[in-house]
């Protein structure tokens, strides 16, 4: 179902049993709340599905946040996006009766998920982020213990260099999540092997959780 009602556009699929965390979805670039919904559907049968559209055009396209050039992010928006993105999930929670979701973004989206993780902690279970990179040079000091991340990483990725993608692995151990970082061979493009990944993430986090 499409709604319009909360702060961002977006979609929500409740779930057809209880037991799983929500997901919520974050497109990448050009994306749209439609864009992850069949990913989600792969990766975590039986969670409540909660996808958002990203507010900034670039070129017409929607992302979560601003940048200056790529790879080279608008870091004030990147805080304050941030904040607006944590502020629509409490919304969503009041509205749907959901737990805390785990994010999983792509691209653009995982950017934005890693940066809420460092800015309102409270806001996320965990997260899967797909080819993200460190969305702050200068992170502020967050509890992440007892928050679970995976992050998938593509050694020929033209975007995300791997050494920047191993900072914040190493950004978000030091805050104290569980941290599962993969280096596939792959580009920035998904693949099988990230849903094959995510999925078994995803089940073995939800087994800890019942």
């Amino acid at each position: 179902m499409t709604d319009t009602r909360l702060s961002f556009v977006h979609r929500f699929e409740p779930a057809p049993g209880a037991g799983r965390p929500p997901l919520l979805l974050l497109h990448g670039t050009g994306g749209d709340e439609n864009d992850l919904l069949p990913l989600g559907r792969m990766i975590a049968e039986g969670s409540a599905l909660l996808s958002p559209r990203g507010k900034v055009l670039e070129g017409g396209m929607p992302r979560f946040f601003r940048r200056l050039a790529e790879g080279v992010f608008d870091e004030a928006d990147v805080r304050r996006r941030a904040h607006e993105l944590a502020d629509f999930i409490t919304e969503a929670r009041e509205a749907y009766g959901l737990a805390a979701p785990i994010a999983v973004g792509f691209s653009n989206g995982a950017n934005i998920a890693a940066a809420v993780l460092m800015l309102r902690p409270e806001a996320l279970a965990g997260a899967v982020l797909l080819r993200a990179m460190v969305p702050l040079s200068e992170p502020p000091a967050a509890d992440l213990a007892g928050k679970g991340v995976l992050l998938l990483s593509g050694s020929g990725d033209p975007i995300v260099p791997t050494e920047n993608a191993g900072r914040l692995a190493a950004i978000l151990k030091g805050a104290g999540a569980a941290v599962e970082h993969r280096i596939l061979p792959v580009g920035h493009g998904l693949s099988q092997a990230d849903v094959t990944l995510a999925k078994a993430w995803l089940d073995s986090n939800s087994a800890k959780e019942i």
